[in-house]
């Protein structure tokens, strides 16, 4: 972390700012601290490989403050919660290099059912809508006249959809779990600005510190939902804008359902912030159809009753509900490759793609992808050249444009 972070870091409890240490733990270069503790009036927080951790579970850990000091690599390990057999697989992931991928990664940290879900991120429909609007919205700079955070960001994928639009502005990944920051920072998003912090408890930012606060696939698992969302609108000041993407409507069924609310509730958190609650399908909609994103329904609760997922915006900015233009299928700053979802069988002329979902509760909870990703196609070796090489022309940028092949960053696949 660099240390003028200290200007809008808060403690989530006492709201007291933070002092560096000067003892044993601290490592530094420069600005660049990459290991120290960080001390307020009630308590002192690690900051651990470069990422300050804001929890309450490290608040005065004297015995993890002592590790970091004697050993700092030991002290990642704990703070990434890894035992004794995964630290060796990730020892081996460290020595790879820039050989080690994202997938790989995964694999480590988590190994069940979730791992599918971050994996396969950049073709699943709910990023497509998330990257949509805030590539939207954001098209409108007062969006960026402060810094963004994605809130409860996990890996980072939509965080490096936001660094592409953010014009230069900081843009800020806020994640409970600590080895989900130190991936996105690695490989997914490296530009960010990575806080381990309780969305559960008050977020340890100082008032008016963002100009846009983003959430997505995740308000609905958030118990404190009425304090998660005094602290967007908090943090966010008189003139920020807050984006919450994909929350499940509690009138319908839902998968993974956490704890969902009614469209009139979700709205309610932002009362006085003049939110709106938008359905997810248009939105997905637009995307796949390729045509403009209409941000400017205000619809009744009895509208949004039959809609499964919802999508929300607050603002006090005049101006910002109105139809956008189609933003783009994709960002391109990283490498292009054929979407994970496809076995690709190779040939003397080309390859036969075929779409494999990695499990039946995966297709059927993402089935909406069947309606972009052909089941079965064909490509030439040409095709197949001009993609890996960046080159997007022709059928190509026709395969980029139907998220066959994903821009991802370099070292996921």
């Amino acid at each position: 972390m660099r240390l003028n972070l200290l200007e809008i870091l808060e403690c989530p409890y006492c709201g007291g700012s933070f002092a560096l240490d000067e003892g044993a733990s601290l490592r530094r270069s420069g600005d660049e601290i990459t290991t120290g503790v960080l001390r307020c009036q009630c308590a002192s927080y690690p900051v651990v490989d470069g990422i300050p951790v804001l929890m309450a579970a490290y608040s005065g850990d004297a015995a993890f403050q002592q590790l970091l000091a004697d050993d700092p690599d030991q002290a990642l390990f704990t703070a990434l919660e890894l035992d004794e057999e995964r630290q060796a697989a990730f020892k081996q992931f460290l020595a790879q290099g820039d050989a080690g991928t994202y997938r790989n990664c995964i694999e480590i940290f988590s190994p069940g059912n979730e791992g599918p879900y971050f994996v396969h991120r950049f073709a699943n429909p709910t990023y497509l809508v998330g990257q949509a609007i805030f590539r939207a919205i954001g098209s409108d700079q007062r969006c960026f006249t402060r810094r963004a955070i994605d809130l409860a960001g996990g890996s980072g994928h939509l965080t490096r959809a936001l660094c592409e639009i953010a014009g230069g502005a900081e843009v800020f990944l806020a994640e409970t779990n600590f080895w989900k920051l130190w991936i996105a920072r690695r490989i997914i998003a490296p530009e960010c600005i990575p806080v381990c912090c309780d969305a559960e408890a008050p977020l340890p930012f100082k008032r008016g510190s963002f100009s846009l606060a983003f959430c997505s696939d995740a308000f609905h698992y958030i118990w404190s939902k009425r304090q998660f969302a005094c602290e967007m609108m908090r943090m966010a000041g008189d003139d920020g804008v807050i984006v919450i993407n994909h929350v499940h409507n509690a009138l319908l069924e839902n998968y993974s359902v956490g704890l969902p609310l009614a469209p009139q509730w979700w709205r309610n958190l932002f009362s006085g912030y003049g939110a709106r609650v938008f359905k997810e399908s248009e939105a997905l909609d637009s995307v796949i159809e390729r045509r403009a994103i209409d941000l400017s329904p205000d619809y009744s609760d009895e509208e949004l009753a039959d809609e499964q997922a919802l999508f929300l915006i607050a603002t006090r900015l005049e101006g910002m509900f109105r139809k956008y233009e189609y933003p783009g299928a994709q960002f391109d700053s990283g490498v292009w490759r054929i979407n994970p979802l496809y076995e690709v069988e190779r040939s003397g002329d080309g390859a036969v793609l075929r779409l494999a979902f990695p499990s039946p509760s995966y297709e059927d909870e993402y089935k909406a992808c069947k309606r972009y990703l052909p089941e079965r196609l064909e490509l030439t070796n040409e095709t197949i050249g001009n993609l890996e090489a960046g080159e997007l022309s022709g059928e190509a940028s026709e395969l980029a444009a139907r998220y066959i092949a994903l821009n991802v960053p370099k070292g996921y696949l």
